[in-house]
């Protein structure tokens, strides 16, 4: 297998149908402010890239990271009008950067939803006393397959890039919240470290998760570091990006999407895609 670099819009998995549910954790890259045009971090020129990468896609769950709000059309106007959105800003207010979960809503009926905050005080929006200089918050969704009527809980999120305790104290609360969840459960995120981690090993202790790329029983391509920054994937880099889930889930096929467009990559991060059925 090689790494992809196409013209065209060839999927690296694209729309599934029942029973099975195509997941995708995708860190956008949050719009920075005053980067030159030509720049690859410049959205303006980023934006037509998701858009055209989701179209081609179609996962029925997307976890996204680092949206903000003026960025979340771009990904809608990329699925459809039959996709929704939930999610807040990780701010006090409701405002800024957010972890949404959008889903293909003809396919899925959401049941419930919540937002935490990864702090002693989760209810408390904006809260951040772990370590980490800014909020960071896990989403958490509830739905229904309307096709099979099998219920699956998706859950969010992206830890902080700068303290180890934040990072080890999130995985824990994540690992927590995943053990008191009745069903099946994916876990979707930018964990901000490789597999060979403390939060991946407090994610993965006592057989509460899975690493997807582990349970699946076909992977779609090499095992590539999931945050190139831009440049040429390559394998034995970090994979910071997982997907996991509980046995309540089966992965039938995984990937990790090196897809550009003429050279020109949708973000400094890649998608990580998975098959799944809910057992």
């Amino acid at each position: 297998m090689s790494e992809r670099t196409t013209l065209a819009d060839k999927p690296l998995i694209g729309p599934v149908e029942a029973p099975q549910l195509h997941v995708m954790t995708y860190n956008i890259r949050r719009r920075v402010a005053h980067v030159n045009p030509w720049s690859h971090d410049y959205w303006g020129r980023r934006a037509p890239l998701v858009r055209r990468l989701l179209a081609s896609e179609h996962p029925t769950i997307l976890g996204v990271q680092e949206a903000l709000p003026d960025q979340l059309p771009a990904i809608l106007e990329g699925l459809g009008g039959h996709y929704s959105s939930i999610g807040r800003g990780r701010n006090a207010d409701g405002g800024g950067e957010q972890c949404p979960i959008v889903y293909d809503a003809d396919r899925l009926q959401l049941l419930e939803w919540d937002q935490d905050a990864l702090s002693n005080t989760p209810d408390t929006p904006g809260s951040n006393d772990w370590g980490n200089l800014i909020p960071r918050i896990v989403v958490t969704a509830r739905f229904r397959d309307r096709d099979t009527r099998k219920e699956l809980t998706a859950v969010n999120t992206h830890l902080d890039h700068m303290s180890r305790k934040s990072r080890q104290l999130s995985a824990e609360a994540i690992r927590s919240l995943v053990a008191r969840t009745e069903g099946a459960v994916v876990v979707m995120g930018d964990f901000n470290t490789g597999a060979a981690s403390q939060p991946y090993e407090a994610l993965t202790n006592g057989e509460v998760l899975a690493d997807a790329w582990d349970a699946a029983q076909d992977r779609l391509t090499e095992l590539w570091g999931t945050f190139p920054h831009y440049r040429a994937p390559k394998q034995g880099r970090k994979r910071i990006d997982w997907l996991m889930v509980n046995e309540g889930v089966t992965v039938v096929e995984m990937g990790i999407n090196t897809t550009r467009y003429d050279g020109a990559w949708p973000s400094d991060h890649t998608p990580v895609q998975a098959i799944i059925t809910i057992n």
